[in-house]
Order: structure tokens, then sequence, then C-alpha cells
């Protein structure tokens, strides 16, 4: 019996020695580095490693940085770790995970906060997709150790190839145009695999890595490489942000960090294998689907979030719901989900500099956590900007989300949202004719009215087209419908957003496929035998329209007549609508002939504006315009003067 007792104990203290001696292994940290100086002194470290939730120890001897808490999630492979960093100064920080050392980066920022200046009205963004718009010379087309893709140009929903070298090669090109700040679409790790049915995630809008620029467009350093030269050019940088929901491919999908890291959770704990990414569903042997009775997509109606008379279960399904199945929702009630993707925004911002966030799916997301995120951004940068789309086409709606607004019991802290209601009535209003009522430019009109509603009017950001419409051009090539677009676009009391390809009247309807309104930026690519991106490779008609543009929009920069200025519209009048701005004795107006007819201005009608004025300048053609006598316009015609 002592021999027994004899050989147990020695062979639990082997246990106990190779226990000892074993190391806990990190695969890593995010963030991947973080800065001192903050408002806030908080920093979150979320640790992945096999069996990281058994470590018994946490520690540092950074002066300066004290471990608040240490929180153990229900996966055994993430530790969480809550750090204040009130007295620490830059340097690299050991932290003890038992007999584990990791050394992190705390690295002194380039700049305070308040230094950080975002898009204004001043700006006009230049909104692209980077996989559609150029392709660098040393570009890779297979990214080991990427899930299944391809790059295939001649399939609108496929990768084509397009990157940030791409980007940075033609930043002269958008001087050229004369826009201001640049909005990619989002340039995180999205890698999802495509599938036989031709899906692809070359959108971006399924991150699967917060911390990594997709390899597929280039690396960390390309993006802050391309900032840095974008902003010696004097272009802005507008980051495009998805908190609402991940990519299927993420970590988190396959081992949750808890049990309500995401929405409707109880989906993914069945077997994933076999999913087609397209639909997100696994089908049995027999072709059914038995995950289908467990998830809940979105209803995609906006109208709960903000309706007094809302159901529980209409909220739910709006909020809770996925937006597709291969995008697993995130739950921002969750306050780890929340801070993390708050350190996500601001690593970005300190990392290459952005100068503003648009926030994909916004009121998709939880409204309370969504509105934290923006008040620890405003705190810490007091003028950056965040844009959130809002795709509800009722000012009121739109209204509501904006900060300060009355219209609403909380607060969210947003300063910026999209005037999807500018949208929809151009989009009617392009086909019909200016009656004296409702239809035609009356539609723009009875838009604007209701301006009041907004706490900023100058905050609102309006477009035409992006990559989730149709083209506003169709499949046509309307350049005169066009121009009254943009005019209204670049004149009126609104942050301007223009859609790649715009100006070389790139048109497209997602009819078919919405790769058929993303189409690649020609000249972009190799073997591209049309280049529209010099005066000499372009057409006749775009180069008609590229230069139009570019006049209307280098006339806009610095026009405080356009950022400060007052504004007053005019109900149509005989078909033809009048805006004018009105700064410091001088004033716009903006003319829109409504009728496929000629017409005339009576200038009489507009007295108040024109004052004692007796001449205008037309901005685009330099020609005087007299102001005594009515003006001439023909079908359609637009006119922008000043005086």
């Amino acid at each position: 019996m002592r021999r027994i007792l004899l050989i147990t104990a020695i062979l639990m203290a082997n246990v106990l020695t190779m226990n000892a001696a074993k190391k806990t292994v990190i695969d890593r940290i995010e963030p991947t580095n973080w800065y001192v100086g903050m408002k806030n002194p908080q920093l979150q470290l979320m640790v992945y490693g096999k069996d990281i939730k058994s470590v018994k120890n946490v520690t540092t001897d950074y002066p300066g940085v004290r471990i608040d808490r240490v929180i153990r999630l229900d996966s055994p492979n993430y530790l969480l770790l809550y750090l204040n960093l009130s007295g620490a100064q830059p340097g690299n920080m050991t932290l003890h995970f038992d007999k584990t050392k990791v050394n992190y980066e705390l690295r002194q920022r380039e700049m305070s906060g308040d230094k950080r200046m975002g898009f204004t009205n001043a700006d006009v963004l230049y909104m692209l997709m980077p996989d559609r718009f150029a392709q660098g010379p040393n570009h890779n087309g297979q990214i080991k150790g990427m899930n299944t893709y391809r790059e295939d140009r001649s399939k609108p929903s496929l990768r084509h190839g397009g990157d940030l070298e791409g980007i940075r090669q033609h930043l002269d090109y958008f001087k050229e145009l004369g826009v201001t700040a640049l909005w990619f679409t989002p340039v995180l790790e999205n890698n999802s695999p495509d599938s036989d049915n031709g899906f692809s995630t070359y959108h971006g809008y399924a991150t699967t890595n917060y911390y990594r620029v997709d390899p597929r467009f280039g690396s960390n350093d390309d993006y802050r490489k391309l900032c840095d030269e974008a902003h010696a050019k004097g272009l802005k940088v507008v980051m495009d942000m998805i908190f609402n929901h991940s990519g299927f491919e993420h970590p988190w999908v396959s081992d949750m960090p808890t049990k309500d890291w995401f929405n409707t959770p109880e989906w993914l704990n069945e077997k994933q294998s076999g999913r087609d990414p397209m639909t997100g569903f696994t089908a049995n042997a027999d072709g059914s689907e038995p995950m289908k009775s467990a998830y809940l997509q979105t209803s995609y109606k906006l109208t709960p979030v903000k309706d007094p008379y809302a159901s529980k279960i209409d909220l739910h399904e709006t909020v809770d719901g996925w937006f597709v199945p291969s995008m697993p929702d995130l739950n921002q009630r969750n306050e780890h989900v929340m801070t993390y993707l708050i350190q996500n925004s601001i690593w970005w911002i300190e990392t290459v500099g952005i100068d503003g966030i648009r926030m994909d799916t916004y009121p998709y997301a939880d409204a309370k956590g969504m509105a934290s995120w923006m008040k620890r951004l405003n705190e810490e940068y007091p003028n950056f900007n965040t844009v959130g789309e809002t795709w509800v086409t009722e000012p009121a709606y739109t209204a509501s989300w904006q900060k300060d607004s009355r219209l609403s019991k909380e607060n969210s802290y947003l300063k910026t949202v999209m005037d999807f209601a500018f949208f929809d009535r151009l989009s009617q209003a392009k086909n019909e004719e200016t009656d004296d009522w409702w239809n035609g430019l009356n539609r723009l009109y009875n838009s604007f009215c209701y301006d009041y509603l907004y706490e900023d009017p100058n905050h609102v950001m309006a477009f035409i087209d992006n990559h989730d419409t149709d083209r506003f051009l169709g499949n046509g090539k309307d350049s005169v419908a066009l121009k009254q677009a943009l005019s209204l676009l670049l004149t009126v009391k609104r942050i301007p957003q223009l859609y790649y390809g715009t100006e070389i009247l790139m048109n497209g309807t997602k009819e078919v496929t919405d790769g058929n309104v993303r189409k690649d930026f020609p000249g972009g690519f190799p073997g591209d035998k049309h280049n529209a991106f010099t005066a000499e490779g372009r057409t006749q008609a775009e180069n008609a329209m590229f230069n139009w543009l570019s006049k209307l929009l280098h006339w806009r920069q610095g026009n405080e007549v356009i950022t400060k200025g007052s504004m007053t519209q005019f109900i149509p009048y005989k078909g033809v609508y009048v805006i004018a701005r009105q700064y410091q004795g001088r004033t716009v107006l903006t003319i829109l002939n409504g009728k496929k007819e000629n017409n005339a201005l009576d200038v009489t009608r507009y007295a108040e504006v024109i004052g004692t004025n007796t001449t205008a300048r037309d901005i685009i053609t330099g020609r005087t315009i007299d102001l005594t006598k009515p003006i001439t316009l023909r079908s359609r015609q637009t006119l922008i003067v000043e005086y």
C-alpha cells in the first residue's frame, strides 16, 4: 500500500511540475496597441488563447497602469482585461499571465483629440468602392491564407481587384475634379468565401478582423500611407464602419465569447459545416434547412425604433434580427461588445488619422449603445464628425436621430444624418413635369420646408445616388437632369456626397444585380482601353460633364455664401424653382426650370433676394445675366448665378 501511495504521490508531483512549467499561449490581443493621454483612461484588452480563461493571475508593474478588472467569459478561450492608464507614459508595458510575459505597446498620440478636424458642409464627399475603382501595379490577385475567392471582372458580383494603392495613385484626379473628402466602402478584412452562385463580399460589409485592412486591398501601412498623402493634398478620408454585424468567418462566430455576444445566438450553436455563404444556411442530406426556424432576420422596417406605439415584437425583429444570414448581428447591449467597438473606432482615428466615420445600418443597432459610442467620440474628438446611415425617407424620422434633437427622448449624440428624403424626392422629380402643386421640383420644396425639424441642417448629408441605389442616370445619359440634381445638391444647406463615376456619366440599375451600379471606373485596371482619368481618354460627353461639375466644385470650395449663408426657397412658380443663399451682402441664386418646354423667370417675383442688383454672373459660363427683365430658360435648364 505504501508503495502504491508513493507512486501516486510521484505521479501527482510530476503532473504539478509539468503544469507549473507549462506556459499560457496567447494568440493575439486586441487592440494591437493603444495610446496614452486619452480623456477616458480606460482600456479594454481582449486576449485570445486556448484555455486563457484558466489563467489565475494577471499583473503588470508598468508605472501608471492599474488593472481594474479581469473578466472571464463563457468561452475558455478569451479573457478581458480592463486597465486604467491615467498615469501611464508611452513605452512597452509587460503583462504577466501567470508564467507568460507579453509586451504591449503604449504609444504617444500624434495630436490631442480636439485637433482632429472632421468633414463639414464645406466639404464634398466622393464615395467609391476600393474593389471597383483602381488597381495598383503590384496587386496580388491571390492572398495565401484567405478563404476561397476569385477576381473576375466579367462577373458583376465577384471581386475585381481594386486596391488602396490604385486609389493612392489617382489622388490628383480627385483634386482636379474638386472634391475635398474621400469615403471608401469598408476596407477591413472580409474573409468570406465565394460560392458557386457568385456571392462575394467585395463590398466589405462583413468584417472578420476589426484591426486589419483586407490584404486584398493592402496593409494597415498602405492605408496610413494613403491617408497621409491625401491629407498632404488637402483631401480628407472618411472610414466606413459597421457596428451592427460582423462577418460569419469572424472567430467570434465559431467560438462565441459570451452566450449573448450576438443577437439570437441559438442559431449559431448549431453545426455550421457546409454552410452556403450566400444564404447562411446548412442543408440536411434531404435538402431541408433545420436551422432556419431558429434564425431571425430583420424586418428592414426602421419605424419601430422611433414609433411611440411600437410593439415589442416589431422592435425586436428590427433591432435583433440579422441583416442577412451571413452577417451575424452583434449585441450592443453587451457592455463588452460595445466597449470593443468604441475602442476600435478610436484606434483607427489615432492609427491612420481618418477625418470622419460613416456608420452603416445605424438604426438597426441598439440605440443606447450607439449613443454611448457617439458621446465618447464627441468628448474625445469635439471637432470630429460621424454620419449615420438612417434609411427612412421622412424628414421627421431622420431629424430625430440627430444630436440634441427635440424630437427624441434619448439623445443620439450623432452629429450628422443622411438625407434619404432628398434622394427619394429627387428620384421621383426627375421623371416628372413640375406642376403648380405636388409633382416635379415641388417634391424638393416640400422636403426642405421641414428643415425646422433638424437641430442643424448643415449637418445633414445629401446625395443623389450611392452604392445601394440605382445610379441617378438609370440606364440613360440624361446630363440635363443630372445637372439639375447636382446644382441642387451642391448649393443647398447640406453636406453633399457624390458617387464615383457620376462626373463621367456612369450609369446602371440594380434590376439584375447590385454589381451593375458598382461597375469598374474606366481606366483604373490593367488592360482598360477607356481611361476616364484623363481628358484625352474621356469621350466628348464625359469631358463636358466632368468640366461642368469640376467648375461647380471648385467654385464651391471656400465659398462662405454656400457654407455659412442663409437659405430662402420659393415655391415653384410656373415650373421654375428658385433657391437663394445669402451671406454678408453676397447672393447665389439656383434657378431650375422644371418644364420640358422653354420657360422664363419673372424676376419681379424674387425682388426680396435680388434687391437693387441689376446684373448677376453665371458661375459656369461667366456671362452676365440681366436681372431687370425676365430670364429665358431652355428646357430643364439649370442656372446658378451670383451677385
